[in-house]
């Protein structure tokens, strides 16, 4: 089992930037794939960004250049710094963990993340 627990989100002006951060707890491990996943009103779920310990990142093309996901092994945290937000990226981040092998997600509560113009 794993538990995974956001924050960071709140009102941004566009233009501005956040942090938002996934603190992991239970059988997590380097080996697992974690990422960002957010979902709009009316729209589907959606990835933003994921990162395996010793690989290269994977973003949304949406989200190039301007966010960056990051991961402290140490502290079983996940980060995701967004840079340049715009009203779009306005959406519920949730963060995500793939269990090695089985691929079994395990899923946060989500934060909102609103964007103003």
């Amino acid at each position: 089992q794993v538990q995974l627990v956001e924050s960071g989100g709140g009102l941004v002006q566009a233009g501005g930037s956040l942090r938002l951060s996934c603190a992991a707890s239970g059988s997590i491990f380097r080996t697992d794939v974690m990422g960002w996943y957010r979902q709009a009103p009316g729209k589907q779920r959606e990835l933003v960004a994921t990162i395996v310990s010793g690989g290269n990142p994977n973003y949304a093309n949406s989200v190039k250049g301007r966010f960056a996901i990051s991961r402290d092994n140490a502290k079983n945290t996940l980060y995701l710094q967004m840079n340049s937000l715009k009203p779009e990226d306005t959406a519920v981040y949730y963060c995500v963990a793939f269990k090695f092998g089985t691929g079994t997600g395990y899923w946060g509560q989500g934060t909102q993340v609103t964007v103003s113009s």
